[in-house]
């Protein structure tokens, strides 16, 4: 078994540790999401945490983790009234972001089931995690309906299976930790407030500590048990902090002072529900039992709401999650801060044993970390910095004089807008690709999905996941006297069984394509554009699809951003495109196909719809006309469902981009249309049109 990394060895992370150690406390703090870049110890932090907490009484021979002093009376294994009782370790269950519904809640014996109607029910992760920890790493790229399933388990306490009339139920207490990076997709923001606590982790930049993590990342990997071993004794006083925790936490008082402080500034952030005033509550009061204390102070609560609010602020789906500790602040100052209780020899020091965590300051504080030949220097709290450069200065190509000029740059080519801001975005309609698709579950496009309605039954190919009972029944029917059936079960084989085929929707590829040359770059007219473009990835968000950028201007074109899920990055590159120079229109158009053609090989059950925002004209590179025409019948002999916004405007209009629209098999609306209708409606006329021109053909 591989030495965990101890996890007072972990460098920084202040607000990670805390949040962590406050969940192993209390767990009906509700766990903890932790967000942040790649490479910023999220797992090694949670992975090390399981060795700290404390061993736990179970029933033997129990396969889901009874406690023998109060056991579940309705635990499928029971009953357990004279069972003995045995301890062992903590346990962290991993959950694999490829698992199936079965793997994490368990699975009947469906077979057993109808012939011999036996509750034959084998756990899954959710009964192997009961009083330990069930930690999801890439939460965000859990498929929705297990986050559901995850999350409901977390609330109630208990899961429940229900299949086909047969139903089994066992209890289900964990603590949920989950971790992320945000440049790979955002969690909905119902599922966000089913976490108690969120942390948001940085890389420190500072050279100190990184040469720290260095140092003991190489110390570790030469020789992990010497380099535990040189942390036992920190890891021992931790470990027994929290039991003492432990017992402290149900004579904390949480006055009627720290309520209204809670509840002032639940309101003041405008949360939705009251799930944060409970949350904080707890939060608190685990702080002040981490503390030493029997009384929660105003730091404890302000340090509360850092960890249990800014995920559950109301907030625009493009916002950056996070507080305004001026106004934390401010509000809890007008409420009153609450009188701090004096010590046991009427010394009301804060800064008395238990005055902080380490005896040290008021409040629930900073987790432990040992100076001497551990110490290093603490986390910066730097943010993480997604800025991206901005591209060099125009070249020799020229194009439209823009409406607002720019300053020329010393190389003296053609002048560069500066970057507009976004107009106002607007509700769309329903945007989906047509037909029958079978990509990721979504809220788009229609789809065989493992969730839906009905529509059909099959034959099982791998595992049974989903039976359809009535078409099961009918195959075996007709064998009954054959296999020679006497009682009144039915006689099933595996032959019999019927898998569900279900319909539902899928997720979709989004590809914008947005020309950003001189023609465009008028500014008035490239804010709309960009307001329909930031209203589209607004839909994206919420119907859960991929989205991806590709800009073109001067003499080629450029992935602003690969296809992702997270529409934060996308909308973030957007605000910050520049415009100028000619209008590669071929260069946009190839380079297009070339990511679509290199995702349908990454993921080929996804559909792809190409959004193209152009005004049609094509001066960039030799012969433009002709090679856009060239690049836009690539798209249309491969099928791909496409959209043309043309942005041209003035009284007289050449109708180039409809004539793109032509080219490329699919539909175009013009600028000012857009806002009336959307584009997001059109994708259905885009088979029309496809299939007129076939037939035309």
């Amino acid at each position: 078994m591989t030495t965990p990394y101890p996890f007072t060895a972990v460098v920084g992370q202040d607000d990670l540790r805390l949040a962590l150690l406050l969940n192993a406390v209390s767990p009906a703090v509700g766990g903890v999401l932790v967000r942040g870049e790649k490479g910023t110890a999220k797992s090694t932090a949670v992975r090390a945490l399981s060795a700290l907490m404390p061993g736990v009484d179970v029933v033997a021979g129990c396969r889901f983790s009874c406690d023998p002093a109060a056991p579940d009376p309705q635990c499928p294994d029971g009953p357990h009234s004279d069972t003995p009782g045995s301890q062992r370790d903590a346990r962290m269950v991993e959950l694999p972001v490829g698992a199936s519904e079965d793997r994490l809640v368990g699975a009947l014996d469906i077979e057993r089931a109808l012939s011999e109607g036996v509750k034959a029910f084998e756990p899954g992760l959710l009964a192997d995690a009961h009083r330990g920890i069930l930690y999801v790493d890439e939460v965000n790229l859990l498929h929705d309906h297990l986050v559901d399933l995850l999350l409901d388990a977390a609330a109630m306490g208990a899961s429940y299976v229900e299949r086909e009339g047969v139903s089994v139920r066992h209890a289900a207490r964990f603590l949920l930790v989950g971790t992320m990076n945000p440049e790979e997709g955002e969690l909905r923001p119902q599922l966000l407030d089913r976490f108690g606590l969120t942390v948001e982790v940085a890389a420190s930049r500072e050279p100190e500590q990184r040469v720290e993590v260095v140092k003991r990342r190489l110390a570790y990997d030469d020789d992990p048990e010497g380099f535990a071993g040189r942390w036992a004794e920190d890891e021992a006083e931790v470990r027994a902090r929290i039991v003492a925790a432990r017992e402290l936490l149900p004579q904390v008082r949480l006055g009627d002072r720290a309520l209204t402080q809670i509840a002032a500034t639940c309101a003041a952030f405008e949360v939705d529900g009251m799930r944060a005033d409970i949350v904080m509550a707890r939060t608190a009061t685990a702080l002040a039992a981490w503390a030493g204390r029997e009384d929660v102070l105003a730091e404890d609560v302000r340090q509360a709401a850092l960890l249990a609010l800014p995920h559950r602020r109301r907030r625009n789906p493009f916002d950056a999650p996070g507080l305004d500790e001026d106004k934390l602040d401010e509000t809890l100052d007008e409420f009153g801060p609450q009188e701090e209780p004096e010590g046991p020899d009427g010394d009301d020091d804060p800064d008395g044993p238990g005055g902080g965590p380490d005896g040290g300051g008021p409040g629930g504080g900073v987790p432990p970390q040992q100076d001497g030949p551990h110490d290093a220097p603490q986390e910066s709290g730097d943010p993480q910095d997604t800025r991206d450069p901005q591209d060099a200065p125009a070249g020799d190509d020229r194009e439209d004089s823009p409406e607002v000029p720019a300053a020329a740059p010393a190389s003296g080519g053609a002048p560069e807008q500066k970057p507009v801001a976004a107009g106002e975005p607007f509700r769309t309609k329903m945007l989906s690709v047509p037909g029958l698709g079978e990509g990721a579950a979504g809220r788009r496009s229609r789809a065989r999905t493992e969730h839906g309605r009905t529509t059909g039954a099959t034959r099982p190919r791998g595992a049974l996941t989903k039976l359809h009972l009535a078409a099961t029944v009918q195959a075996a029917a007709p064998h009954q006297r054959a296999r020679g059936r006497s009682g009144r079960g039915l006689v099933v084989r595996r032959d019999d069984l019927r898998q569900a085929t279900r319909e539902g929707r899928e997720g979709n590829l989004v590809l914008f394509v947005v020309d950003a040359s001189g023609s465009m770059a008028a500014r008035q007219r490239m804010t709309a554009v960009k307001g329909a473009v930031l209203s589209l990835l607004l839909d994206a968000y919420q119907r859960r699809d991929k989205v991806g950028l590709v800009t073109f201007r001067k003499s080629a074109a450029e992935v602003a951003l690969p296809p992702t899920s997270s529409v934060d990055a996308a909308a973030s590159r957007l605000e910050s495109l520049p415009t100028g120079g000619r209008t590669p229109l071929a260069a946009g158009l190839l380079k297009a196909h070339e990511v679509l053609r290199v995702e349908r090989l990454r993921d080929p059950a996804r559909r792809p719809l190409m959004v193209v925002v152009t005004d049609g004209r094509a001066t960039g590179g030799p012969e433009p006309v002709r090679l856009a025409g060239r690049a836009a019948g690539l798209h249309a002999a491969e099928g791909t469902a496409s959209v043309v916004v043309d942005c041209e405007t003035g009284m007289v209009r050449l109708g180039l981009a409809g004539e793109l629209a032509g080219r490329l098999g699919g539909t175009a609306v013009t600028l000012d249309e857009l806002r009336a209708d959307s584009i997001a409606g059109l994708v259905k006329d885009v088979t029309g049109t496809q299939n007129t021109t076939r037939r035309a053909a």
